[in-house]
């Protein structure tokens, strides 16, 4: 591959991570007007727990079938078709690949909302200790689970335009999920029993919007969805024998989540909100950043690797975790040094009081001690369905899964919900560390991680240089914390966040770091082709 191959290649995925990044930004913003509305209304009540609960079933069960299992054995398959240049092939497999999801997801979410007692049963078995909340969350379950069937036809939808290198439309989906979930709780909620209740019609009208989103889409990219019944095609038989081990590796993580809300069902009523809250800010970093380069290196990889261009496998995965470097360990800093005040902002009102504030940034600090391991995983685990390698990662995460296991139920004795959230932060630590080392091994002189050590150096030095300004800047009177005021704790928040990016960026420069390189000549290209 020649020199002006690979910055295109390189133009390419920061483009690509850029279009996602931007759409998901919106999301996560909506998500966090979502969120605070969620806690004004339900604060970390019964209710709460009982929503987040029954909403976590589908969510599972969308990240097992939907957006896990079946995008990363389809992606790859779906993008050799078309590197070969086979596209109406592909387009019969796009459209067998919808059916077949759409006929199987159907009796999965009629076997759901049969069996949703015995479901909440399993995964919050101290529930039964509050009948209130059991029957909330049963009844809350039924809404919600159709929605497993409508998010898993847009995870393929998005899949298959992300294939066709195109990703701004399936990046705007989650918006609209946002969109119904708050236009329903302030909607609704008026008319209806409880927020929690309102919630849960807004997610099933999320799913339908999205659903409905990507279809014109498809069809202008030339792959409508039409029933086909065509399940003994080469590529399908393909897809679903990669799905089997994938589907094993996703759910050796989903098992870790629910053993979590299974043992935080038997501490204080809270706890399962707490670890809500918590994750949800940890995600904004992982959705933006780390889910985007993610998103936009699997079809990049699947290429290089369906055409042998090892060099260009090796130079996307190098530039995708270098970008991840730079952008998430200054994002833990910030995530651990500023939490308290992120949570009075966004959270601190209605039945969410200071107490739950507290709770939840020292969630946040637990869960962020691992945020560079779990966006390593984002694009580590990636690399190896380009491959066509689903049973490694499966292997991996059944030994980190017993990791996750011992670790939680000995600090959960010591640290009650925050020792679940470190147990997963050091699960997620063994997980990319054991994955890119077999990796390394598996591919040998390859893949090589070019400035992969000077990156995360230089990161160190200017990370360490931001947290003793942040540190310093405590010092100041007028900058001293103030919770009893919303704007006054904004006011300090935008002060030092524009600080510790400015003083962060300043050190890259200074150390002519080559990731910022990178994006300041990618925008420098941009701008002047769009002047041209």
């Amino acid at each position: 591959m020649t020199r002006s191959q690979s910055r295109n290649s390189n133009d390419n995925l920061i483009k690509n991570a850029g279009i996602i990044g931007s759409a998901t930004l919106l999301s996560r913003i909506l998500g966090f007007v979502r969120d605070m509305v969620t806690a004004s209304y339900l604060g970390t009540s019964i209710y709460a727990d009982a929503f987040f609960v029954a909403f976590r079933i589908p969510n599972l069960l969308r990240r097992l079938f939907g957006e896990g299992s079946l995008t990363a054995a389809f992606i790859p398959v779906f993008s050799s078709y078309l590197a070969a240049g086979k596209r109406t092939e592909a387009r019969d497999i796009a459209q067998t690949a919808m059916t077949l999801t759409a006929i199987c997801l159907t009796i999965v979410t009629v076997c759901g909302i049969l069996f949703s007692p015995f479901i909440i049963s399993v995964i919050a078995p101290g529930f039964s200790a509050t009948p209130e909340k059991y029957e909330l969350a049963v009844f809350l379950n039924r809404i919600m689970f159709p929605y497993i069937l409508l998010i898993s036809l847009v995870a393929l939808a998005m899949g298959i335009l992300n294939a066709d290198n195109h990703f701004l439309t399936p990046a705007l989906a989650p918006v609209l999920l946002n969109l119904c979930m708050i236009a329903a709780v302030l909607g609704l909620t008026p008319f209806l029993d409880n927020a929690a209740l309102a919630l849960a019609i807004g997610v099933l009208c999320g799913g339908l919007a999205q659903l409905l989103l990507q279809l014109p889409v498809l069809k202008r990219h030339g792959f409508p969805w039409r029933p086909r019944f065509n399940f003994r095609h080469p590529a399908i038989k393909r897809v679903l024998i990669l799905m089997g081990p994938s589907l094993l590796g996703l759910a050796i993580t989903q098992i870790t989540i629910f053993c979590n809300t299974l043992l935080a069902s038997y501490l204080v009523d809270g706890s399962i909100s707490y670890l809500y809250f918590a994750d949800r800010l940890i995600q904004f970093p992982l959705g933006i950043f780390a889910v985007a380069i993610g998103t936009a290196t699997l079809p990049a990889l699947s290429r290089a690797a369906a055409k042998n261009e090892w060099h260009e496998f090796s130079e996307t995965f190098s530039l995708a975790l270098r970008l991840l470097i730079f952008i998430t360990l200054p994002a833990m800093a910030g995530l651990i040094l500023l939490s308290k005040p992120i949570v009075f902002l966004l959270f601190e009102r209605g039945q969410f009081g200071s107490h739950s504030t507290v709770m939840v940034s020292q969630t946040i600090i637990a869960y962020a001690t691992g945020l560079w391991a779990y966006a390593g995983l984002r694009v580590i685990v990636p690399a190896f369905y380009s491959l066509q390698d689903t049973k490694t990662p499966v292997k991996v995460g059944a030994f980190t899964l017993l990791i996750n296991l011992v670790c939680a139920f000995t600090l959960m004795h010591f640290f009650q919900h925050l020792g679940l959230a470190l147990a997963t932060a050091i699960a997620s630590a063994v997980n990319c560390l054991l994955l890119l080392a077999l990796l390394k091994r598996r591919l040998g002189d390859t893949i090589k991680l070019t400035g992969l050590y000077r990156a995360f150096s230089q990161t160190i030095l200017a990370t360490v240089i931001m947290i003793a300004v942040l540190l310093g800047l405590d010092l100041i009177p007028l900058i001293t914390p103030d919770y009893n005021s919303h704007l006054h704790e904004c006011l300090r928040l935008i002060l030092k966040i524009a600080a510790a990016l400015g003083v962060y960026f300043m050190c890259a420069k200074i150390m002519h770091s080559p990731e910022l390189q990178e994006l300041q000549q990618l925008v420098s290209r941009r701008r002047r082709k769009s002047q041209s």
